[in-house]
């Protein structure tokens, strides 16, 4: 059972990290501060930055401007000169572990990054009316991730304080929203070993109390870019010696959402951002499209990318340009183990907090803690991606998300037994 000191801290942890939400890539302020908490608990090992992943496996890194804008504000922020120096250049994140003995290795994946959105400050925003509301304007921890933070280092703490047999190795992974770390955490050499995985989300309407034990049908994903190239010339004067790249994008826009859904499941289209041209009198010369596919398995994703990119390069035909599609970051659609979801069903029901166990509900979203659920499958090891149910008084990814903070006490508790009972058993039981 928690003990009262770690549940008291879990709020203001959680809050913390909410008032100073950080993107993929960019998290310097998160990264140390999880740090400063690692070292306070006193575990045994913190690797940070680039001793935590594989630099060359980086998925969408944003550019130098917007890496360093970032880095300086966490440096105004008080964040800890060493941590910066490890982390500079967009290698944020953090690989914990505690060492207890003879036993499994047993991991727990959690992510850092927030969203590009801005937070609202009407009164019956939680955070606006308390006071932690986020102080970066234009991101927001809209998705729960700074809950997960306050349960992963909570867990960590009663892990410790518990008699735990074995290795707990915690992944504080970055750029979950942008796809862009569970490959380089996963490439990294710290998943090797790792005999158990554990991930975990807060909400995705899931009400405070009820555990999902495991999900099961992730989607795979990968999000794509295309540069459509064109000439400018005057759109009154002279439109008949340009080669519109906007029409040429529209066509594409237009096209893409006919891509035929498959007959063998589920198929996703979405293009979410366009940029470029230069002034409403000019022919636009390059604009670029921002979308993303998804697929119920990885054939059904590649068939979807396909079709998009046959879409991309028959529009740009048809208007005179050029297009440079490409894709940024991508995700492989993991389920969950039964066996292992059996046992976090198994001891989530032992709490008086859990109201309600759901053995596995489909996904439906996509999520690259699969990348490393995968590579522990692939070594014989078992992985189960877990729900921790939180009231949220309007969806993720909204300016008035917020969580119901006794998710956090519940969420320790049920991993906690979970990373204990699998020090128990032998790897793959």
């Amino acid at each position: 059972m928690l003990s009262h000191d770690i549940r008291s801290r879990l709020p203001q942890l959680r809050r913390e990290f909410h008032r100073y939400p950080e993107p993929g890539w960019c998290e310097f302020r998160t990264t140390s501060r999880v740090v400063e908490e690692l070292e306070r608990l006193g575990v045994d090992r913190i690797a940070v930055g680039r001793e935590a992943l594989s630099t060359d496996h980086r998925m969408a890194v944003p550019d130098e401007s917007e890496l360093a804008f970032w880095h300086e504000r966490a440096r105004a922020a008080g964040a800890r000169e060493d941590v910066l120096e490890l982390t500079a250049a967009g290698h944020t994140g953090v690989v914990a572990t505690l060492e207890r003995g003879e036993g499994p290795t047993v991991g727990l994946r959690v992510d850092l990054d927030a969203i590009s959105l801005q937070e609202s400050d009407e009164p019956g925003h939680r955070p606006a009316d308390e006071g932690f509301v986020s102080e970066h304007d234009g991101y927001m921890h809209a998705c729960g991730h700074d809950a997960h933070l306050a349960i992963a280092l909570g867990t960590i703490e009663a892990v410790k304080e518990s008699d735990f047999s074995g290795t707990f190795r915690v992944f504080f992974q970055p750029a979950e929203e942008i796809s862009g770390g569970g490959k380089p955490m996963t490439e990294s050499g710290h998943v090797d070993d790792v005999d158990y995985l554990l991930g975990f989300h807060v909400g995705l309407d899931t009400p405070t109390g009820t555990i999902v034990a495991g999900v099961e049908k992730p989607l795979a994903m990968a999000h794509l870019t295309a540069t459509f190239e064109g000439a400018s010339a005057h759109a009154g004067k002279a439109p008949n010696e340009g080669a519109n790249a906007m029409q040429a994008v529209a066509t594409a826009i237009q096209n893409a959402y006919a891509i035929p859904r498959h007959a063998d499941g589920m198929t996703r289209v979405n293009l979410g951002r366009i940029e470029g041209g230069i002034a409403s009198n000019v022919i636009a010369e390059e604009i670029t499209l921002h979308g993303e596919v998804r697929g119920e398995t990885m054939a059904l994703m590649e068939y979807a990318r396909t079709e998009l990119e046959r879409v991309l390069y028959s529009a740009a035909e048809m208007h005179d340009c050029d297009v440079t599609p490409r894709v940024i970051s991508e995700s492989p659609r993991v389920d969950s183990d039964p066996r292992l979801r059996d046992l976090i069903g198994h001891v989530a029901r032992n709490h008086d907090a859990v109201e309600e166990v759901v053995s596995t509900v489909e996904f439906g979203a996509s999520e690259d803690a699969t990348f490393l659920m995968e590579h522990v499958q692939g070594n014989s090891g078992l992985a189960s991606y877990v729900i921790v149910g939180t009231d949220h008084p309007t969806n993720h990814h909204t300016p008035t998300f917020d969580v119901d903070e006794r998710c956090l006490g519940i969420g320790v508790d049920v991993l906690t037994d979970a990373v204990v009972e699998t020090g128990r058993r032998r790897p793959g039981a």
